[in-house]
């Protein structure tokens, strides 16, 4: 049997994505309604991402909180996620806060964040 202890304290730190992501495979593999894994993730102490991977966005904004110390990284990856020019994507990796990409859809969102932190950058979806 599973040490539930265990169990509890991994589904808590689930981010909302990984939630979501559980929520689908345990509905598609088990034949189970959302409403389970909710209440699973609700008693790890995690309600509130739980309630919010029932509701799964669909739309999402890549916004940089921080260029990182390879800033040259950073605008690269902006100017192949984007097609901006040099100056434009210079400006944009400086200015904490820029939203790289608005309204995307979850699978570009995650690329664009990946590309973006693998080059050293601190990214945010909202």
């Amino acid at each position: 049997m599973a040490d539930i202890k265990k169990l509890a304290e991994e589904l808590g730190k689930l981010t909302v994505l990984e939630a979501a992501e559980l929520v689908k495979t345990l509905e598609e593999e088990w034949g189970v309604s959302a409403a389970a894994p909710v209440a699973v993730a609700a008693v790890a102490g995690n309600g509130g991402a739980a309630a919010e991977a029932a509701e799964e966005k669909t739309e999402f904004d890549v916004i940089i909180k921080d260029a990182g110390p390879k800033k040259i990284e950073v605008i690269k990856a902006i100017r192949q996620i984007t097609n901006l020019g040099l100056v434009e994507a210079k400006a944009m990796a400086e200015t904490a806060g820029s939203k790289v990409l608005e309204q995307v859809g979850k699978e570009a969102a995650a690329d664009a964040k990946s590309k973006l932190e693998a080059a050293g950058a601190v990214v945010e979806l909202a």
